[in-house]
């Protein structure tokens, strides 16, 4: 896990924002007709449109996201489903922890 990617993910309310979300999914969104909210994770689509913002915002938001190894993507029927990683997250707090 890389510090400079965890601290850059960390670094935004909007993506603090969606990792809050995806901890409790069913709280926060609706039943998706495709794939399982806590299983297979959460619609992009439902994300940006509670997060306010476009799909390919949203998009660049993940990516950093996934590539600090805090969330999990999973394409299906076209779609992208995202989910808590919550070993990465794990290994992100012990790695804050001996930063600070």
């Amino acid at each position: 896990m890389a510090p400079d990617r965890v601290f850059r993910a960390l670094a935004s309310d909007k993506r603090l924002q969606i990792l809050e979300w995806l901890r409790d999914p069913t709280r926060h969104f609706p039943p998706q007709n495709d794939g399982d909210l806590v299983k297979d994770g959460v619609c992009g689509l439902f994300i940006a449109e509670k997060l306010g913002v476009s799909a390919p915002t949203l998009s660049e938001h993940m990516r950093v996201l996934v590539a600090a190894g805090l969330v999990k993507a999973k394409r299906a029927k076209g779609w992208t489903f995202y989910k808590r990683d919550e070993q990465g997250l794990k290994a992100a707090r012990r790695l804050l922890s001996d930063a600070l």
